[in-house]
Formats: C-alpha cells, sequence, structure tokens
C-alpha cells in the first residue's frame, strides 16, 4: 500500500477530484460521503460548499458541522474521501453516524478504507469525541470489516421504511 495522507481538500486537488468523481459516476454507483458529490457545481463552489459545512454559523441548518477529507497518496491521486461530523443529531444517531467515508472504485481492496478510517479516529481525538457512530448497510461487507478492524463493536441494526438494514457500530477512543 502507497503511504497516504488526510488532507483538507484544496484547490490544488481540483483534477485529481474531478478524474475521481467522473470514475465513479461511471459506475452509476451512489457516492460516499455524500459531501464529496458537487451536485453539479464547479469545484470552487464545492470547495466553498464543503468548507462552510466546518462551522456551525455557516453550516446549512438541517446538517451539523462536519469536516471533509481527502485521501491522497504520495502523487497527490485521491483514493477516497471521508467527512467527520462533530455531534449527533437525532437522524445520525439512527442511521448516519459521524462518519461517513468511501474509496473510488479502483483503488479498493488494497486496505485504504481501513487506513482512512484509522487516521480520521485520530481528528475525532482532536474533536474531543469520545465514543464513534459508525454505521453501514448491511449488505456492505467490505465496510463493516473495515470498521470492526478500526475496534468497532456492533450495537445493533436499524430496518429503514425502505426495508434497508443499517448495522450501527460504536468505537470507544478513551
Amino acid at each position: 500500500m502507497d503511504n497516504v495522507y488526510l488532507v483538507l481538500p484544496s484547490k490544488e486537488h481540483e483534477q485529481s477530484y474531478i478524474n475521481m468523481m467522473t470514475e465513479w459516476e461511471n459506475t452509476g454507483e451512489h457516492i460516499y460521503p455524500g459531501a464529496i458529490r458537487s451536485n453539479e457545481m464547479n469545484y470552487s463552489d464545492w470547495l466553498n460548499k464543503v468548507k462552510s459545512y466546518n462551522h456551525k454559523e455557516t453550516c446549512p441548518s438541517h446538517l451539523v458541522p462536519s469536516d471533509m477529507y481527502l485521501l491522497i497518496n504520495d502523487n497527490g491521486k485521491i483514493l477516497g474521501a471521508i467527512s467527520i461530523r462533530h455531534y449527533l443529531n437525532e437522524n445520525l444517531l439512527s442511521t448516519g453516524g459521524h462518519i461517513g467515508y468511501g474509496i473510488r472504485p479502483t483503488e479498493r481492496r488494497k486496505g485504504y478504507a481501513k487506513a482512512m478510517l484509522k487516521m480520521a479516529l485520530e481528528k475525532c481525538i482532536q474533536l474531543d469525541i469520545k465514543k464513534v457512530l459508525i454505521t453501514c448497510d448491511k449488505t456492505n461487507i467490505a465496510s463493516a470489516k473495515t470498521i470492526l478492524a478500526n475496534g468497532g463493536i456492533l450495537e445493533n441494526e436499524v430496518v429503514e421504511d425502505n426495508g434497508n438494514v443499517v448495522q450501527r457500530y460504536w468505537i470507544t477512543l478513551r
């Protein structure tokens, strides 16, 4: 596995971001975390949106403040992204959790998700989050393995209105 780092998105990541998103969109898969999607915005507008999520004063009222990080290698290639929510609202406590993450399709099964989650948990300690909730669909075996490898303990499963089963894992940091 390459050396990998969590970095805040910046202007220098624009082309790598576009390449990653094009790859992901071509698969037709759902893109995680949700905040990584540009929703037809240009990169500068997306970057400003992501930065606005960092603080309660500028975060949309239906969301909670969060930090978005990109996982990059030594060549600056974006391998994935992870979003850390500073606290939980009712919806996040039920099925969303503190952390959402995803690895671009061509970089999966290489250990990047496990490494990215481990680094994100260190960021959670800096945010003074003592217990982290991470959720995944029951059908997402790879994500469940990533969470378990980082100390996740399955609390329960929640069935959503559409019948989807979400597993809720807790990781105690202190």
